[in-house]
């Protein structure tokens, strides 16, 4: 696997987003995360995207950070959040999500962002055993879902 920065509009990203919408709209029944995301806030050096892709370079996987600061939505000032983290399902369970997880906590800590923030949901349990298993915590709720009975948040000094 290649991991590669790109912007949040490339091309791959936006085709691996669109999936990972779907597959939110299926667990979910809500049409995909409505949290307001402009390509700008993944550029270096407030953020990063990440596409992963395979040895016929195919874009298999995705993950990003954006810098967040203290706010009425519950961030915390230094926090770096994470996004769009995916891994289509055929390569699921190869350690693929973790590897993303690890460059962008290490660019992130590099920015100067003292923790990562992220929003998950009871509906994604593989989600919520990959953040548990490489130090997250629950937190206080924060983001556009903070109010939602579904929302699970967690964060990891770095």
């Amino acid at each position: 696997m290649f991991i590669r920065h790109v912007p949040f509009d490339h091309p791959d990203a936006v085709k691996l987003n669109d999936q990972v919408q779907a597959e939110y709209h299926l667990r979910y029944g809500d049409g995909g995360d409505a949290t307001h995301l402009d390509p700008a806030m993944f550029a270096p050096p407030a953020g990063l995207f990440l596409v992963a892709y395979d040895a016929q370079d195919r874009p298999v996987a995705t993950g990003g950070w954006r810098t967040q600061e203290k706010n009425e939505d519950g961030y915390q000032d230094g926090d770096a959040e994470l996004k769009r983290m995916y891994v289509i399902e055929e390569l699921r369970g190869r350690g693929l999500a973790r590897r993303i997880l690890a460059a962008l906590e290490e660019d992130a800590r590099a920015a100067g962002r003292i923790r990562m923030v992220l929003e998950t949901g009871t509906k994604q349990p593989e989600a919520v055993a990959l953040y548990a298993s490489s130090g997250y915590e629950p937190c206080e709720k924060f983001g556009y879902y903070r109010f939602h009975e579904l929302s699970l948040c967690f964060a990891k000094p770095l």
